[in-house]
């Protein structure tokens, strides 16, 4: 039998003004920086949906205003240059949510300014290098007594849990492996800026603990996802830090579907485009290119595309476990996830930089609306 689980509308509104464990979320105050970029707009949609009221915050102020008169919801300006200025602005918040990417640029003086302030810090990077930055104020955050936890969204919300889920069927776990597909899925201007940032650095794995560039063309192979075989292709993701994090397993692999001619065309592409994008002022280039031409999925694709998941975990006898998992669209969950993750820090108050799967638990993933997961594939997909 499919051994499934699945939540759906009930556990989605679990947690509304005042949730399950009794905590008023009405009297919690926090911000979201970043508020009018693609995902900063869909996570104030969500979180007034599910009865918050947080605050608009943004270096623009023109920006800000239409969508705060829109939306009702007060409005802070300010930018991240000056430390002592973004400390006093978010003295007042029990939380930041940051929204403002790429995330290698605008994390740390955020990070810094929650530790003076004792205020919890979330974001949705899937930048590697941000999420190991962050891991390292470890000790500082559970002083201050206060959460930092990176990739609250679709990275890597779906990932962190799922590999954690497989981790845990095994013993001894030595390898795991990850492939998603996004069948329907465009990228906003902000991911697409921050995918350009890093492609110069080229793909990379983990192998026994260390981060290790790869050749990506090498290691292109076929999965069988929950709904059908597909070609996936290694990416640099960032679950090579945050499930090295939360499992401690070395080795880590991370893939992405494709159609089979991008995948091959993408091997001879990729050595050039990383050429020409270590130059500045052609990455420059093409980021401003990227934020007028690239505007993200729209309502109906948000609203009824399906993403899915592969995970695999073994070990050095030759023990292996498999899981599937099936979400809504990346972007839709990552504004569901993003608010979910907000209340669950409010309820459980965790401390120190940990993984979404460390602070929220394995199943934190089932608790989203429309997710389920599979141990065994469907009947329609075997």
């Amino acid at each position: 039998k499919t051994a499934k689980l699945h939540f759906g509308q009930k556990a989605y509104q679990a947690f509304m003004s005042t949730n399950e464990k009794g905590v008023n979320m009405a009297n919690k105050k926090w911000l979201i920086y970043g508020a009018n970029g693609y995902t900063g707009v869909l996570v104030a949609q969500e979180a007034l949906q599910r009865g918050h009221k947080p605050v608009l915050a943004g270096r623009t102020a023109q920006k800000l205003a239409s969508l705060a008169e829109k939306l009702g919801l007060d409005m802070l300006v300010f930018d991240l240059q000056n430390a002592n200025e973004v400390a006093e602005k978010i003295a007042d918040f029990d939380l930041v949510f940051h929204a403002a990417g790429p995330f290698i640029h605008t994390s740390l003086p955020m990070v810094r300014a929650c530790l003076k302030t004792q205020t919890h810090y979330l974001d949705i990077t899937g930048e590697i290098s941000v999420f190991e930055q962050n891991f390292a104020f470890d000790a500082e955050a559970r002083t201050a007594g206060i959460a930092i936890i990176s990739g609250v969204g679709f990275d890597v919300v779906p990932s962190d849990c799922l590999l954690n889920y497989v981790a845990g069927k095994i013993q001894n776990a030595s390898h795991l492996e990850l492939a998603f597909a996004s069948p329907q899925g465009t990228t906003s201007a902000g991911t697409t800026k921050t995918m350009i940032e890093h492609l110069p650095k080229g793909v990379f794995a983990r192998r026994n603990g260390e981060l290790q560039q790869i050749d990506p063309q090498a290691l292109v192979r076929t999965i069988r996802f929950a709904d059908r075989e597909r070609t996936v292709m290694p990416i640099s993701w960032g679950d090579l830090a945050t499930a090295y994090r939360s499992t401690g397993v070395p080795n880590i692999s991370v893939f992405a579907a494709m159609p089979p001619k991008v995948a091959a065309r993408t091997g001879k592409i990729l050595p050039i485009a990383r050429k020409l994008l270590k130059i500045g002022f052609l990455r420059k280039l093409a980021q401003a290119w990227v934020v007028k031409n690239v505007k993200g999925p729209d309502a109906k694709t948000r609203q009824t595309a399906r993403c899915y998941f592969w995970a695999q975990a073994s070990n050095q006898t030759g023990d292996k476990a498999e899981a599937w998992l099936e979400t809504p669209e990346g972007y839709h969950l990552t504004a569901v996830a993003g608010v979910c993750s907000v209340e669950k820090i409010f309820e459980l108050q965790p401390t120190g930089a940990l993984t979404p799967a460390q602070a929220f638990g394995v199943d934190f993933v089932l608790e989203l609306p429309d997710v389920e997961r599979f141990d065994r594939l469907p009947e329609s997909a075997t």
